[in-house]
């Protein structure tokens, strides 16, 4: 069993939302062998009855999973929320500030939609230097502190 494509219905069971870029949209591996199908895999084994439902798109940055996720919440109505986003903003150089506004809105609003929010933390090169590369790892247990969202440090 793999997980769901994000246009595709969740039935009755309950759904789990990634929201997420590269890492979790299987780019460059074969369908069904990324971490998200491997998710879904161990949920059913465990039986814990859940849908998993990949929205995650290759490229993605906060600001598109920002605007995307109203729809996907209401289409969906997810149980549980797992953001792994910011990677493509720190690469292009946006300023922290706005990824880390970006991100505190999305787990805002999943939340307010009555979804626990698991925020998986990252890791990028020191290509912008020393500072940038530790306040960008900083603010995922920031924001999950402030939020108390639930945070898996990459």
């Amino acid at each position: 069993m793999t997980a769901v494509p994000a246009h595709a219905q969740s039935g009755n069971k309950p759904a789990l939302l990634v929201l997420g870029d590269s890492l979790s949209a299987e780019y460059g591996i074969a369908r069904g062998t990324g971490w998200v199908s491997l998710l879904q895999d161990r949920l059913s084994k465990e039986r814990f009855d859940y849908s998993v439902v990949n929205a995650s798109i290759s490229g993605e940055t906060t600001i598109g999973g920002k605007t995307r996720l109203p729809d996907l919440l209401k289409r969906h109505r997810p149980a549980v929320v797992i953001v792994e986003l910011g990677a493509n903003d720190a690469l292009r150089g946006f300023p922290l500030q706005t990824t880390e506004a970006n991100l505190r809105t999305i787990v805002s609003d999943a939340q307010q939609a009555g979804a626990t929010v698991l925020l998986v933390g990252m890791r990028i090169p020191p290509n912008y230097g020393q500072d940038y590369t530790e306040r960008f790892f900083a603010l995922y247990s920031k924001l999950a502190k402030e939020k108390r969202a639930a945070l898996v440090p990459f």
